[in-house]
C-alpha cells in the first residue's frame, strides 16, 4: 500500500511534490484550485506537462491524486447552484488530467433532504457531462461522507446507486474516508469487522472501483454524523482499528492518503509514519491469526495511474 498525503500548491503545482517528497509520501493529494471558491485557477498546458514529466521522475512520490472544491454540489435542486458546480467540475476534472492523476476525489453533495432518488439523474448526467468533456483517462472518485443532512454517500449503497444510474461508467470509482465511515455508524475495528465491511464494499460498488483511501481518525464517536478529522492515534478509531482496515489483503494494492490537521497546517513527516505503524499492525494482528473470513472475490484495486 502507498502511504500519502493531502499537501499544499502554494507556489506553484511543483511545489506539493517538494512538499510531499520532503515528508516521505509516496502519493500526494492537491486541491486544482481553492477549496472553497468558484474561480477556478488556470493553468497554461507547459505547466501540467511539467509537473507530469517531474511527476514521473520523482524518486519517491509515484502518484497524484487530485480533491474538487467542496462547493461542488451535483445533487441540488437550485438550478443555478447546479449549473456552476456542473462548470467547477468540469474545470477541476481538466486540470486533474492535465496533471496526470490517478482521480479526482468528489464529493457528490447534498439533496437536503429531498431524496436521493429525485437527484439520481441529474448526478449521473453531471458525471458523464464531465467525463465526455474531460476526455483521457482521470476518474472521478465518489467520496463516502459521515452522515449528515441529505447528503450523498452516506452508505455504499448510495455510492453504489450513483454508479449504476450513470451506467458503471469505467471511469467512476468511489474514495474510502476512515473518519467518514466510522462517523457514519460503520465499525471495523478488528480483523473480523474489517472483512465484513470490505465484503459489503465487494457487493454493492466493487473493489475494483476502490480509487484511493482518505486515512482519518475521528474527533467524534461512532455513529456521530459529523465530519471531524483528527491525526492518527489521537481519535476515537485508533491505530489498531485503522490498521484492521488498511491491513486487509483485498486493499494491498492502494494507496492511503492523510487528510490530518498535524499541527494546524496539515500531514506532517510524523504523521506518514504514524500511518505506516497503523499499516503494520493491521498486518502483524492478520499473521497473528485474528479471524479473516473470506476475500472478496472482485479484483483488488489497481496501482496508482501516475
Amino acid at each position: 500500500m502507498l502511504i500519502g498525503a493531502q499537501v499544499r500548491a502554494a507556489g506553484g503545482l511543483r511545489k506539493a511534490l517538494e512538499r510531499g517528497g520532503a515528508m516521505g509520501a509516496e502519493v500526494v493529494q492537491v486541491f486544482t484550485q481553492s477549496s472553497r471558491a468558484w474561480k477556478p485557477t488556470q493553468y497554461a498546458p507547459d505547466v501540467l506537462d511539467a509537473y507530469r514529466r517531474a511527476q514521473a521522475a520523482h524518486p519517491t512520490v509515484r502518484a497524484t491524486y487530485c480533491h474538487a472544491t467542496y462547493l461542488i454540489n451535483l445533487a441540488t435542486d437550485d438550478r443555478d447552484l447546479f449549473e456552476r458546480s456542473v462548470a467547477c467540475l468540469a474545470a477541476n476534472l481538466a486540470v486533474a488530467e492535465g496533471l496526470g492523476a490517478s482521480g479526482l476525489v468528489l464529493h457528490v453533495g447534498s439533496h437536503r433532504g429531498a431524496g436521493l432518488e429525485g437527484c439520481l439523474a441529474r448526478i449521473a448526467r453531471a458525471l458523464l457531462d464531465a467525463l465526455e468533456g474531460a476526455g483521457g483517462h482521470c476518474p472521478i472518485l465518489l467520496e463516502n461522507t459521515a452522515g449528515a443532512g441529505g447528503t450523498v454517500g452516506r452508505s455504499f449503497e448510495e455510492l453504489a446507486a450513483v454508479l449504476a444510474a450513470a451506467g458503471d461508467h469505467p471511469r467512476l470509482g468511489v474514495c474510502l474516508d476512515t473518519q467518514h465511515l466510522w462517523a457514519s455508524g460503520v465499525d471495523f475495528g478488528d480483523a473480523a469487522s474489517a472483512d465484513r465491511v470490505v465484503a459489503h464494499l465487494e457487493a454493492t460498488v466493487g473493489i475494483e472501483r476502490l480509487g484511493c483511501i482518505h486515512l482519518n481518525d475521528s474527533k467524534v464517536p461512532l455513529g456521530a454524523n459529523r465530519d471531524r478529522h483528527e491525526n492518527l492515534g489521537e481519535g476515537t478509531i485508533g491505530l489498531r482499528r485503522l490498521g484492521a482496515l488498511l491491513g486487509h489483503p483485498a486493499l494491498g494494492a492502494g494507496a492511503a492518503i492523510l487528510e490530518v490537521p498535524g499541527e494546524g497546517a496539515g500531514p506532517r513527516a510524523e504523521d506518514l509514519a504514524t500511518a505506516r505503524r497503523a499499516l503494520r499492525l493491521g498486518r502483524a494482528g492478520r499473521r497473528e491469526g485474528e479471524p479473516q473470513g473470506e476475500p472478496p472475490r472482485g479484483r483488488p484495486p489497481g496501482p496508482p495511474r501516475g
